[in-house]
């Protein structure tokens, strides 16, 4: 069902299961409205291309697994809907989570995939901060910010629980070693997203 015609009910309980660790300073939501972080090239999917997505779907979002890049789906669905904030937060607005590189100390190495996690969590092992914070260069490139690594497609793709649909990995690479096929994004907002 799309972002705009589901219930936020599953959202908010996966958001507030996930708030049951230490307390931190929510971002505050941008302005702009939602859309997919598509990849410019459309690689084998040449009618939708892939977006960045927060795995399962439904009431079946799972923000425990690694996050990937999935065929974009028509309109806005909420697993895909996403707004870079103006700190540099990829965040899904309908589970209040923001895209994060799964490192360590505020750190990361080429090859760590992401996760959705609650914006500027502080946990053992996870101070998110300084990995949530991005920039979206002018040729697509979106790096983890002061840190050399770009969100990057993984070179396969397979079939995901409907046959019709591609998934691929998804992790920083070094952003001069990354093949711009998998590396070069673009923010879209669907026609039919917001009904």
């Amino acid at each position: 069902m799309p972002f705009a015609a589901r219930s936020l009910a599953p959202a908010l309980s996966c958001a507030l299961a996930l708030s049951a660790g230490p307390a931190l300073a929510q971002a505050a939501p941008p302005e702009r409205p939602p859309g997919h972080l598509r990849l410019i090239d459309k690689l084998d999917r040449p009618d939708d291309g892939y977006c960045l997505d927060i795995m399962g779907s439904g009431d079946h979002i799972r923000p425990d697994l690694p996050m990937t890049a999935h065929n974009c789906k028509p309109g806005l669905y909420a697993d895909e809907a996403v707004r870079l904030a103006p700190d540099g937060r990829l965040f899904f607005p309908a589970y209040q989570l923001c895209a994060t590189v799964a490192g360590l100390n505020g750190r990361a190495l080429a090859g760590t995939p992401l996760v959705p996690r609650r914006c500027g969590e502080k946990s053992p092992f996870l101070d998110a901060d300084a990995l949530q914070r991005f920039v979206h260069h002018p040729d697509g490139r979106v790096e983890l910010r002061g840190s050399g690594l770009c969100l990057t497609a993984g070179p396969e793709s397979d079939r995901t629980f409907e046959p019709t649909h591609r998934w691929r990995t998804l992790a920083v690479q070094r952003c001069n070693h990354a093949d711009p096929k998998l590396s070069r994004w673009e923010f879209v907002v669907p026609k039919a997203s917001m009904r």
